[in-house]
């Protein structure tokens, strides 16, 4: 009777790990990686509207490629997102700015996309020129450089910028507070998105005085931004996935 008992008692960690296995291979079946969501085609805008309006204005569509003529304001994805992974090709021609904006909240109270998404940005590294009061040339600070957390966060590495007029690789990766900035497969830039450091920052900043980025949300909608008429950019093969 005792040997029985005692077999009983051995078997039982087995018994355990075959069911623990069984239960990981079922939940395993069940839990899918989610699909790659097409963004811009290059064929048509059905994921976007300018935005605060209810259809797209100023953005259309050149040889496959998403640009705009700079009158509608910034293009604003339908959907929002929490945890994404955010991937898009981006050209600008030299002396041009563009950028894209994560965690957007569209309210008609909210005049514009920077004042509540961060900003992923896009310009010419070495031939944008900005004047001071008096006419003269201001150097990019290092937070205005291309791949930066606009006015945040400066890239890591500022030769991952390939030069204007060349097609570069953009991606955003959001986990939780945990953001990340890659250009050209190299990481620019890594944070944490509402910590003590990211509130610092915003308090130096002028995003301080804009209560819908200066206060943490989660989810939000993406926009590209049309910085003004003169300054051209070009975008392709945009899409997203939430992780």
């Amino acid at each position: 009777m005792i040997k029985k008992h005692l077999s009983h008692l051995k078997a039982a960690p087995l018994l355990l790990a075959s069911l623990l296995l069984a239960g990981l291979l079922v939940t395993s079946s069940f839990v899918k990686k989610s699909k790659w969501i097409e963004l811009f085609n290059g064929k048509d805008l059905n994921s976007w509207h300018s935005y605060n309006q209810d259809k797209v204005t100023g953005w259309m569509i050149e040889d496959g490629f998403l640009t705009t003529d700079g009158t509608g304001g910034d293009l604003t994805s339908n959907q929002e997102f929490g945890d994404f992974d955010l991937r898009f090709e981006f050209k600008i021609p030299p002396a041009s700015n563009s950028g894209v904006f994560y965690k957007v909240i569209e309210k008609p109270e909210i005049k514009r996309t920077v004042h509540s998404g961060p900003e992923y940005q896009i310009i010419d590294d070495t031939g944008y020129i900005i004047k001071g009061a008096n006419g003269e040339q201001i150097a990019l600070k290092e937070t205005q450089k291309t791949g930066a957390n606009y006015d945040m966060h400066p890239p890591r590495d500022a030769s991952a910028f390939l030069p204007a007029g060349t097609w570069n690789k953009g991606r955003i990766v959001v986990k939780g507070a945990h953001v990340q900035h890659f250009l050209n497969d190299k990481l620019v830039v890594d944070y944490q998105y509402g910590d003590d450091a990211w509130k610092k920052f915003v308090k130096e900043s002028k995003y301080n005085e804009w209560p819908h980025y200066a206060t943490p949300h989660h989810r939000g909608k993406i926009a590209l931004q049309s910085h003004n008429a003169k300054e051209k950019m070009w975008f392709r093969n945009i899409r997203i996935r939430e992780i």
